[in-house]
């Protein structure tokens, strides 16, 4: 097998958008349209990535990262003139190159493969990727002749009735000789109503020289689709979303309603775990096995160990053990590790803590800045007083410590192993091993104290 290398057009700003973010970074299920292309190229055994930025460059190559190298389009003058930008880095390379857009998140690996062993097999020196179309209005046609030979691709606007007739579309992926395409490219002109430079003249330069020229047709139209406008994002949102969930069910999670399940595209779920509908699970969420999550609950970028409930709740960036019972209406912040077995009820709102195994806070309580040891009960009402204004401090709970409702722990305190605190305190002070916290004024009652009241006032 030839080297394999992979040219990414993402310089372009998509006024279509009417965004002020970059077209290429609109997300498809949690992920940038064009780290969906780059993760799927990446997969190619290629030799070479090169992403073609212009709008927006540095933005998109902080998302990207060092799996590609990147060219800047300064210029934006046509997509032939955005591969020209990759020469320094690929022009005398040997092999094959695969140009596919930025704005394509659908296409998958398979497919892109399939193009690949196409184009080796028929020693053509460029392959288009095509595609029957149910309306092929605006795109450009390929033409083929009796033999099934690629004759031309000809635009909407110049072809005659019978060609627009012809329900084959050009995707704008191709597969190219790497060394063909980079010559091709220093004879396209500009000689058109635009002034710009565009790649498909390469495949009319190679045909008059009489090089090859092929054609693969994917049985997914879906997955060719380009995104230029938030129409076209929300198909792609349905498209993906539905393969994601497809994916899922096949491994042996349970959606009960897969229309209203939103699963970004990174997340992993273990076999025989439910998710009910209204469920968003986003960004690297990964979720064991024998789960229930939802309805109505909010995951991201969490761990969610096996046999886990969280019933109409919210969870951000956090560790969640094994048999943990979330909510429902709970909150668990950023930097948050709930051990196994613990239960969180609902109003409940943990925040960069710690609970320990066993522990419960079952309603209306809010434990920021703290380390909960094991086996303690946090009573309704309870609250880590955790900033004066200024700064955070840590309150520590230890290994079977008792808090009654309505207590305030202000930090920084630490209550004992074994201590209790007695209801309605506000504890400012350390609390011993097994010592009881009684922290509140002692009940005073003033008898007759309405009817003086009363009487003043007549």
């Amino acid at each position: 097998m030839d080297n394999r290398f992979a040219v990414i057009l993402a310089a372009g700003q998509g006024t279509r958008m009417k965004s002020s973010l970059y077209k290429v970074l609109h997300p498809v299920c949690g992920k940038p349209m064009v780290q969906h292309v780059l993760d799927h190229v990446s997969k190619l055994d290629l030799a070479k990535i090169v992403t073609v930025v212009g709008h927006g460059a540095e933005i998109v190559k902080s998302e990207l990262g060092d799996v590609s190298e990147y060219a800047l389009q300064s210029e934006q003058l046509g997509t032939a003139h955005a591969v020209m930008q990759a020469a320094s880095y690929l022009e005398n390379e040997e092999g094959t190159t695969i140009v596919i857009c930025g704005d394509t998140p659908l296409i998958t690996p398979d497919t892109l493969n399939s193009l690949l062993t196409h184009h080796q097999e028929t020693n053509a020196m460029a392959t288009i990727l095509t595609a029957k179309a149910d309306d092929p209005t605006g795109y450009g046609r390929i033409v083929r002749n009796e033999m099934g030979t690629v004759e031309k691709i000809v635009e909407h606007k110049d072809a005659t009735e019978l060609e627009r007739g012809i329900p084959e579309i050009n995707t704008g992926t191709y597969c190219f000789d790497n060394k063909e395409l980079f010559k091709a490219l220093s004879n396209v002109s500009n000689d058109n109503v635009q002034g710009e430079y565009y790649l498909p003249d390469v495949i009319e330069i190679l045909q008059k020289e009489g090089k090859i020229v092929s054609a693969y047709q994917t049985a997914s139209f879906d997955e060719t689709l380009g995104v230029n406008d938030r129409i076209a994002l929300s198909q792609a949102e349905k498209i993906m979303k539905q393969r994601i969930n497809k994916e899922h069910m096949r491994n042996g999670v349970s959606l009960i309603d897969p229309d209203h399940t939103y699963i970004s595209a990174d997340a992993v779920i273990g076999r025989d775990t439910v998710i009910y509908p209204g469920t968003m699970i986003i960004g690297e969420t990964v979720i064991g096995e024998n789960c229930i999550i939802g309805p109505n609950s909010e995951i991201k970028n969490c761990t969610v160990q096996n046999e886990t409930t969280i019933r109409q709740s919210v969870a951000h960036d956090s560790h969640i053990g094994n048999s943990v019972a979330i909510g429902p209406f709970a909150h668990i912040r950023p930097s948050s590790t709930i051990s196994d077995e613990v239960k969180i009820g609902n109003f409940v709102e943990i925040k960069k803590s710690t609970m320990g195994k066993g522990s419960k806070a079952s309603h209306l309580s809010y434990i920021g800045d703290a380390e909960v040891g094991a086996d303690v009960n946090l009573g309704c009402g309870s609250i880590t007083v955790n900033y004066d204004g200024k700064n955070k401090f840590l309150t520590k709970i230890e290994d079977g410590a008792f808090i009654g409702c309505n207590s305030n722990l202000v930090a920084p305190v630490t209550i004992g192993k074994g201590a209790y605190v007695a209801a309605g305190s506000t504890v400012t002070n350390d609390v011993p091993e097994k010592a009881l916290s009684v922290a509140r004024s002692r009940q005073v009652n003033k008898e007759n104290y309405v009817d003086r009241l009363n009487n003043k006032n007549s």
